[in-house]
Order: C-alpha cells, then structure tokens, then sequence
C-alpha cells in the first residue's frame, strides 16, 4: 500500500513569464513540458513564495530592499499584470493503490490560478487566504512515473497604482480584493511591484484511504479550579467510496515527557458509519483529563503541549488517514476592565497584563520559512513580550507562526484584511464598503479560522485595523465568531450542544482594533503616538487616556552594519542637524535613509533632538551607537512607564511595530538582517515578569509584580557611579514585598536632590532576595541632572576600563551555545561620598553582592581567559557582543541570527555578569566563529572567542 499522508511539493518547480510562454497548460502538462536552457524563458522558481521572489533568486532584478533598487523595478500599475502572470510547473511522483485517494493541495494562493495536471485543468477560485483541495485521483498516472504539474499565476484584480506622494495603501484600490494591503506601499515600507503575486505557501500531496479527516476542532473545558477537563473533539469525515464506510475513529492524547518519552494520557475510539460519497460531521464524547498541565503565556508559567493524534480505520482496509495537532490546554477570557475601561484579558482565570507588540509578517517578499518563524518568534519571547498583534494589512498569519508563538506563549491577536487607511478612512477616502466580494472575504474569513483555530496561543479576533468591516461582514463575523455559552457562563448544560461544533466559539471577536476597550473603545483615532518621545512623559498620567493602546512607536535606527549591508555608499551620510525655532532641531536624512522611512530622533517644538543629548556625532558609526543608547532608553521608558500604572490606569500596551518586512528605518526591536538593536534589550529589561525601576517622572523607585505570587523578604539596592568611578550614594530598602499583581512604590530616589550631584552619572537597581542575595532584577540606567545633557559622556570614551572576559564554548556541527563571563575587574574608593539616611555607607553590602555576582575570583580557570589593558576605575559602559565568520569576504562580516541572554549592557566596578549565546554557523565555515566585544570605552572592540 501506499504510503497515507502529506508529501510536500517544495522544491523542483521552474517558472516563466506567462507573455513569453508559447505553449498551454495542456501542452506544458503532456507533450511540451518545460526546461531550462539558453533559449528558454524558463527558470528556477521560488515555491512556497512569489514572483519577486523568483526574479530576485535568478538576479533577473536587483534587490528591491537594498538603496533605492525598487525603485529601478517594474510596478505591475505601469507594466500591466500579465507582466507578471507567471507559469509555475513541477514534476512529482505518487504511486497509488486501489481504494486510495490522492489530493492536491495549495494552502494559498494570491490571487487566481488554473491548475493543469497532466492535461486536466482545474480552476481556483479568487482569494489570498483560502485554502484549495482538489481530487485528482483519477488524473494521475497508475504507474511510478512522473506527473506533470502546471499553475498559471495570476495578480489581484485591481493592484492599483502608486500615488507620487506615496500614501497609506497607495491608491487603495487593493482593498477592493481580499488580499494583503501593504503591498501598495505604507509609511513604513516602499511599494511591492508585484503586489505579491505568488504561489506564497505550502504545496503539497496527500494520501488517504476510503475516508479522509477534514478540519478537526478541538476544545477544551474546565472545572473544580482547572482540576477536571474535557477535550471536546469535532471533525469532518469524507467517505471519497462508493460504498458504506464502516469506521473505528481514534483520540489519541499524549504528553512527552523528559528524554523524549512519551505518555499516553487517553485512548478513546468511536465506531462510525459513512455513507457512499457522504460527509458527516462527528462530535466525540468528550475526554476526561484529570489535572491537565495547562498552556501558559510567555512569563506566567510553562507552554506545556499534548500530541493530539486521530486516526481512521475502515473495516476490511485499514488506516485511511490520520490527523496531528500539538494542543495547549487552556481557558482565555477577555472583556472589559471596570477600573480602566481596557479590554482585560485572563488566561486559566488569572489576569494578565499585556506587553507585546504589533507584527506585519516576516518578509515583504513573502520569503517565509519554519526557521525564520522560529528566529522571529524566539526573539519576541526573549524580549518578554506576551502578545503579538497581526496586524489586519498583513497576513492571515501561517500554522507554522501559531506554532511557534505555541511554543514560546505568545498570544496573538489576529485581524482580518481590512484597514481604516485603505476603506473608507484614508486619503482619498475610497472602498467604504470594503472589499467588493463580501461572500468570498467571509468564505476566506471561515476558512482562516478552521486552518488557525486549534492553537493555544491565538487569543482574539478583530475585524479591522481603526476601521470595522463593513455591516454585513461584521454582523456575520459576529455570529460565526459568537462565543458558546460556557465561555460566557463556565457551565455546559445538556441542552446546550457541544463547543466543538461551533466555528470557533472559545475566543472573543472584536469588531476593530479602536472598538471596545481598545484606544477610547468608540472607533477614533486615539492610538499612537509614532515618533520619539521625552522618556519620562511614558511615566507622566497625561500620556495616554485610555486603558489599553493597540499601537504606540518610535524610533528603530539598526547598527552601522546593517546599513552598510542594505544601501551603497551614498546611503552611509547622517542626517543634517538644521536649528530651528526656540532651540529644537531638525533632522534631514538622506534621500535613502528617507525611503527606507527613518523617523527622526527630534519632534521640533516637543522633543529635543536625543541623539545630540550625547553629542555630535562624527560618522555614521557614532550616529548609530548613539541611537542605540536612545533606542534603548525610549523602549525601556516605554513599557516601564505603562508598567508603572499596572491594572490601575491601563491593560496593556502594543508597540507598533516589533520588526519591519524589510530593511527599514523606523520602529524595529530587530533589523531584517535579523540583528537585535538596543531596544530589544531595554524592552527586555522593562517587561520581565518581576521588575525594579525608576519612574522617570516621580523619580520612585518602584517594583512591578505582574505574577500571581507575592514577593516577600527581598532587598533593593540603589547605587550611583559616577564618570570618576565611585561610587558616591548607595542606599539599601529592606524588608520589601510586593503582592501578587501590583506595583509597589519604594521610596523617592534624592540623589539628584543630595549635595553637589554630577552631572552625568549611572544609577543601578538590584532587586534579590535577602537571605541569599539571590538577583531577581537587575536595572542600569545612565541620568542626567535637569536641564542637562549626556555630552560628558563624551571624553569618558577615552577611559581604559579594565574587564576580564572567560568564555566556555560547546559546539555540535554548526550549532554552537557560549557561556560567557565579564567581569570588570577595576574597583573604586566605595566609601567616597557615598551617604544613606543615617549617614552610613553599606559598604559590605556591596562587597558581598559582587562577590555573589562573580567578584575576582576565577571559578572558569583552564577556560580561554581574555584581559583588557587599563588602569581606569568606572563603569565599563554600553557593551555589545556581535558574532563574525572569519572567512566571510563581504564587507558584513556578521553571523545572523543569534541568541543572547543578554547585550547593551553596563558593569560597575567590581561587578560580573554570565551570558549565553546560541547561533548556528555557516556550514561552509571551516574556522571557528569570532565572537566580539565592543562598548563605549572599546569603540574598537576585540575578540572574546574564535
């Protein structure tokens, strides 16, 4: 027999413009099919991905996000879209045998397509986010050899054009087609010339027997406080035969448990008959589970996953097909905060606080793959974000997405395709009723929500981004997405039926991203603000109004690699620094940085240029060390600020945005090279479960509890350090606690209040628990007195602060983990000036909490062991890893993606800090790594390992 199951069709395809193509579909399919050669217009074809994708693999353009390249590439609003309406055409194998069933699946194309296989031809029907089957059982050859496979591609309907000055969408005629908006350009990304014209996901062939499993929907329910819980089970069988179909349908639930090993946790089989060519849809008697380990979002507890597995098995055939899903237990409720009036969300009856941020996708060019989600998804859990917010110009985001976000716990919010810029809100105001084909937005809406609805970590639907669909797309929204009365009431009573067999039933759906507890809950345009701010007006009550904030930004200039490695030369000049009235300036970019979106770090009339707070800068290197220190001060104030008014004046915060689909210059905690900036790890700091900070507008010291544990016998410790590196004010509070979900306000921090305080001076926050000294929080801040600035900062780049760097590497294959240790090794007079209430220095506190951080003594001997020459005693300032291949002959010499457990930080005199780095090297790479460290005070850098 056959093999049953899912082969996928990812690699083998070609590709050619449709205009220089002389032959059909039929004849590509039987007597002509395709090859390459040097009179061929055929060439190898990017599948899962779009035409760009494919030119851009073949260099037939250049790269459209490197300098100005777009602009030198065909918009199909000039060209017309048969220029690009492309052929695809693949090969496979599929041997099949009696009573055996063969489809062919395309999980999405954009936008219509006919499919030719072997001189069969098959119609698909319009939409980006719809999933097609097709039986083509009895087109295939009996034989081995091999089937010939043929798509023409064809664009959106209406691409539209690009207005001159730009715009939201262009001239928003894609919004009359359900496809993704973006692809007309915003203020954050150039214009996609083929408007992602593509075969963009997954190909694939699937095996069945007589019967096939279509849709399953799982759900789950709880109580006597999450001890007892059912998994309610509903699918869809198909009997594909001619004849009665006599089924043993099997749940099986298991749990892997250490070392790979497996648990069975329930066993269930129902017998089912199915009629000849029928369709029946199935609801199981739930399963008991008793004490599931549930699913939790990133910071509250462990994403603990079930292998959910049903198979089929026809009597007097066998396994016919069987069905995988990866399955959290868990309840999440939302409504609206009586305190606040945002939108307040609940995972297994506890509250969480949200801190996230708003995504677009992956890639402009929708180059999208399990590594690079994996990459993305990681580096949003490693930034302690807890919810991810698709936004609804993007995409229906991908299974392998919602995996991901499974595996690390983020919840998402995923929007559907409209948006207020592109209908009915924009300039010009056009598509006031949306896409022209309502049936088929809702069928492709439905169809989303089958292919999404089984994953733990999708929290919400929402029906627009500052716009709601329109009446009738909502209303029917609103009832396909209605929840089931246990999710309202938390009781399931006989009469009602079972939640599985609703469409989705166990999550809310809100009509817009500004409706109901988000922004002012009524529709208007009170999300934002998008550009740089005084940090400490984040901490300020006037800031923002309302109780959650589905979109707040800023900055995101990357580091001077990754602009040397996305524009040429002429792209490597800073902005202008032009004065203006009262003080302020002005930046001017360049024309590249321009295109690429740059948001500039001043807002004449409100905020003073923040890169200039350090300084001039020199060259493009300075400039972009300098914004990192900005980057990371904006961010961290950012979440700080909102955390410092948890559950008292706010819900939650998204930051708009996380990343950009390209190489652009605005609001990014990484690049699309996939390097963190500053930001990445200031957030990292603000959003950890349990936080000390400095409110910059009180100047309080506070602790954030956002767990469901109350912190008791912990310690703080405040400590200043000034550019002479001692340590002048220290001040210990003990005996203090936190309870479960509450921010807690210390004592006011007077150093800036004492006698003669410096100008300049770095502060560091350490929350640990007082019978062991054990760290819980750790917080570095760099502080300057009012009406001052960094630009002391300055000639402290000249000290020689001396650090010592060991460093344990494992590496298996190209896979390498690093256990690095930095200590700074210099020490300053610790008594000098430094006075607490009493009039007493701690100075053994201190002594003892850097011997417990590492102190001097050298537990990693034998280890490679690297020392820095110098005498200076301070603070050893703004140090930052960066992994290099040794053989690399470009100019960007960088290793991407890597993992850090942290970067952009700062050590005192006497202090150390342990850090782990994970990447995978080229595999064409025959020297070891270099791993580098560069900082404030080593501008230069030098290696720590390789």
């Amino acid at each position: 027999m056959a093999q049953i199951g899912k082969t996928l069709l990812g690699s083998g395809w070609l590709a050619a413009r449709s205009t220089e193509v002389n032959e059909d579909g039929d004849q590509l399919t039987t007597t002509n099919p395709p090859s390459i050669g040097p009179q061929s217009p055929w060439i190898e074809a990017v599948v899962p991905g779009t035409v760009l994708g494919t030119l851009l693999k073949n260099k037939s353009i250049p790269d459209p996000f490197y300098g100005l390249e777009n602009e030198t590439i065909t918009d199909i609003a000039d060209s017309g879209r048969d220029y690009y309406t492309f052929w695809f055409f693949t090969r496979f194998h599929c041997k099949r045998l009696l009573n055996q069933y063969v489809h062919l699946n395309f999980r999405a194309i954009n936008y219509s397509a006919e499919v030719y296989v072997n001189g069969h031809k098959i119609v698909l029907p319009k939409g980006m986010f719809r999933r097609h089957t097709l039986d083509v059982t009895d087109i295939l050859h009996p034989d081995s050899s091999d089937n010939l496979l043929a798509v023409i591609v064809h664009p959106p309907d209406h691409p539209g054009s690009i207005p001159p000055q730009g715009g939201q969408g262009g001239d928003h005629e894609i919004g009359k087609d359900v496809a993704a908006q973006y692809v007309e350009g915003w203020d954050w990304i150039c214009p996609i010339r083929d408007r992602n014209t593509g075969i963009w996901d997954e190909v694939s062939i699937s095996v069945t027997g007589p019967v096939r499993i279509i849709d399953p929907h799982l759900v789950s329910t709880f109580y006597d406080d999450y001890e007892r819980a059912y998994l309610h089970v509903t699918a869809d069988l198909e009997n594909k035969s001619t004849w009665n179909a006599d089924c043993s349908v099997n749940i099986q639930v298991t749990a892997e448990l250490e070392n790979g090993v497996c648990l069975v946790e329930h066993l269930h089989t129902e017998n089912v008959l199915i009629p000849a060519r029928g369709n029946i849809q199935h609801t199981f008697k739930p399963l008991f589970l008793y004490k599931p380990e549930l699913w939790w979002p990133n910071g509250m507890g462990k994403q603990n996953l079930y292998d959910v597995l049903i198979t089929v098995v026809v009597k007097e055939f066998g396994e016919s097909d069987s069905w995988m899903q990866p399955y959290g237990f868990r309840k999440i409720e939302s409504d609206i905060d009586t305190v606040t009036g945002g939108r307040l969300f609940k995972i297994n009856g506890e509250p969480i606080f949200i801190r996230g941020g708003n995504w677009i996708l992956s890639d402009g060019l929708l180059r999208l793959s399990k590594e690079r989600y994996r990459t993305d998804i990681k580096f949003h859990a490693d930034m302690n974000m807890n919810m991810i917010r698709c936004w609804g110009g993007g995409l229906a985001e991908r299974p392998e997405f919602y995996h991901f976000c499974d595996v690390y716990g983020l919840l998402v919010w995923q929007e559907f395709w409209i948006t207020g810029d592109v209908d009915g809100r924009g300039d010009p105001v056009s598509n006031l009723n949306g896409p022209l084909d309502h049936e088929l937005f809702l069928l492709c809406a439905r169809d989303t929500v089958k292919l999404l609805r089984n994953h733990p970590s999708l929290a919400l639907w929402v029906g627009g981004n500052e716009q709601v669909p329109p009446k009738d797309i909502n209303e029917a929204l609103k009832k396909d997405l209605r929840l089931h009365p246990y999710f309202t009431t938390h009781l399931l009573s006989d009469q009602e039926s079972d939640p599985s067999v609703y469409l989705d039933g166990t999550r809310v759906y809100i009509q817009g991203s500004m409706w109901d507890g988000f922004a002012d809950g009524k529709g208007n345009f009170t999300d934002g603000p998008y550009e740089i701010q005084n940090p400490e007006d984040f901490f300020k009550d006037t800031y923002y109004k309302y109780g959650f904030n589905p979109e707040v930004g800023s900055v995101g200039m990357p580091v001077a690699d990754t602009i040397r490695a996305t524009m040429p030369p002429e792209g490597w000049e800073i902005p202008l620094f032009k004065k203006v009235s009262d003080g302020f300036v002005e930046e001017v970019p360049n024309r590249m940085w321009d295109y690429h979106k740059y948001i500039p770090y001043s807002k004449p009339g409100k905020v003073h240029d923040q890169i200039l707070m350090y300084g001039v800068p020199d060259n493009l290197d300075d400039f972009c060390v300098k914004a990192q220190l900005v980057n990371y001060i904006q961010y961290r104030a950012l979440f700080e600020g909102w955390s410092s008014q948890m559950w008292t004046k706010y819900t939650g915060v998204l930051i708009w945005k996380n990343q950009n689909p390209w190489t652009g210059l605005r609001g990014q905690f990484y690049d699309h090279l996939l390097d963190q900036t500053a930001s990445f790890y200031g957030c990292r700091s603000a959003a950890e479960p349990v936080h000390v900070q400095l409110n910059l507008a009180s100047n309080f010291v506070e602790v954030v509890n956002t767990t469901p544990k109350e912190l008791s016998d912990v310690e703080i410790e405040a400590s200043v350090w000034d550019l002479e590196g001692n340590c002048p004010y220290s001040k210990v509070f003990n005996k203090v606690s936190a309870p479960p979900k509450k921010v807690v306000k210390i004592s006011e921090f007077m150093y800036s209040k004492s006698e003669n305080p410096k100008p300049v001076y770095f502060l560091l926050l350490k929350l640990y628990h007082a019978s062991d000294k054990t760290v819980i929080s750790r917080n570095f801040y760099w502080l300057h007195l009012p009406g001052k600035d960094y630009t002391l900062l300055e000639p402290y780049r000249k000290k020689q602060i001396p650090i010592k760097v060991t460093c344990n590497a494992v590496n298996v294959g190209p896979e390498y983990e690093l256990e690095i240790n930095v200590h700074n090794t210099s020490r300053a007079d610790l008594a000098k000036s430094a006075l607490q209430d009493d009039g007493k220095r701690d100075v053994g506190l201190l002594q003892k909490l850097f011997s417990k951080f590492g102190g001097t003594e050298d537990i990693n001997r034998g280890l490679k062991v690297v020392e820095t020459e110098g005498t200076d005693p301070g603070v050893a300032f703004f140090l930052r890893f960066s992994v290099h291949n040794p053989e690399a002959e470009k100019q960007d010499t960088r290793i991407l993606p890597v993992h850090y457990s942290d970067n952009y930080f700062s050590l005192v005199p006497g202090e150390s800090m342990s850090f782990k780095i994970s990447f995978a090297a080229p595999t064409s790479m025959k020297k070891p790594p270099r791993v580098m460290l560069r900082g404030w005070n080593y501008p230069d850098g030098f290696t720590v390992f390789g």
